[in-house]
């Protein structure tokens, strides 16, 4: 499922790439043309980048939401989880060496 996961997420950031190259092919054609001045382009380009990092975020909460839900319908322990029941065992095998 993590392999999943990962090669769902690089797809993702590849589209990503590939749609920043392709805005930014786009709005230095219309530079060209005349469409849009080199700060007017500027400030397109940073606009689009911003809302792609805004859905980069909300797309990232979403499948940490996700995965929480499936993980927790499966009963697997979660990271904090397993590190409470180190910690409580860690402790009762030092209260078990001291009452030897």
């Amino acid at each position: 499922m993590r392999e999943a996961v990962r090669k769902g997420m690089a797809l993702g950031f590849g589209l990503a790439a590939a749609s920043k190259e392709q805005a930014e092919k786009i709005i230095d054609e219309l530079v060209k043309k005349g469409e849009l001045s080199q700060q007017e382009s500027k400030d397109f380009l940073s606009e689009l980048l911003r809302r792609g990092e805004e859905s980069k975020k909300e797309l990232d909460e979403k499948i940490q939401s996700k995965l929480k839900e499936m993980l927790s319908g499966l009963n697997v322990a979660t990271k904090e989880e397993v590190q409470a029941l180190e910690k409580r065992l860690a402790q009762l095998e030092n209260e078990q060496k001291q009452s030897e």
